[in-house]
């Protein structure tokens, strides 16, 4: 990469960081805990989001901004549970930016609890952008296989959580759960790990619970 492309990136990744942290500050101040969802084309992050707001509808707001190249399928599914959801279509991008979000936010209700962003599906190019999330999940399927983690180390390095999704299909595929958990922690030792289905609602609970935690101790920072 020659010398001015470099430092065109630098200054990209400088102005995108500089957005998410006003992001950051501006949602936390309105106690709403920001969640950025990355993962591959089809690992089942609208569909963890469809069940996160059947279980969270009697107790908590929740928001949605959906981040994809073209349509607005994933909004639309979000929508019909009843949440309020944004629809980013980048046209070609293959992540989204923070700029992007600023655009939405003043959309967000001031009521709202948690804050979630479903980002463009790729393992690549969002892990190097903050989009003013308190937390960032990284999803991974069992249908993509077992050697993730170390092919697309920095989506792994930079994310809080790592929920494994379709577990119910663990019969009938070659994906080694264990293997899989270690090489990730072996990357990023501070990894929380949930292992889910939202075929079967396993691991979903727990899931929430965490995120009611994570709130907590964002209400609690901020008091």
């Amino acid at each position: 990469m020659a010398t001015k492309d470099v430092i065109v990136l630098a200054d990209l990744l400088g102005t995108n960081k500089k957005i998410a942290s006003d992001i950051r500050t501006e949602l936390e101040r309105r106690g709403i805990l920001a969640v950025n969802l990355l993962s591959s084309p089809g690992a089942g992050k609208t569909s963890l989001l469809e069940q996160i707001a059947v279980r969270l509808r009697d107790t908590a707001k929740m928001a949605v901004i959906e981040g994809d190249i073209e349509t607005e399928r994933d909004a639309e599914r979000i929508r019909a549970r009843g949440v309020p959801a944004w629809q980013i279509t980048t046209g070609g991008a293959c992540h989204l930016e923070a700029k992007m979000i600023a655009r939405v936010l003043p959309q967000v209700p001031p009521e709202s609890e948690f804050l979630f962003i479903e980002n463009v599906g790729n393992l690549v190019c969002p892990a190097s952008y903050e989009l003013g999330e308190r937390l960032r999940f990284v999803l991974l399927s069992t249908p993509e296989g077992d050697d993730k983690p170390k092919k697309y180390p920095k989506a792994f390095t930079t994310s809080d959580v790592l929920v494994l999704t379709k577990v119910d299909l663990l019969p009938y595929l070659p994906f080694d759960l264990e293997k899989v958990k270690a090489e990730a922690l072996e990357l990023n030792p501070r990894l929380q790990i949930f292992v889910t289905s939202a075929v079967t609602g396993q691991g979903l609970d727990e899931l929430i619970a965490f995120l009611w935690r994570a709130r907590r101790d964002l209400t609690a920072r901020h008091a």
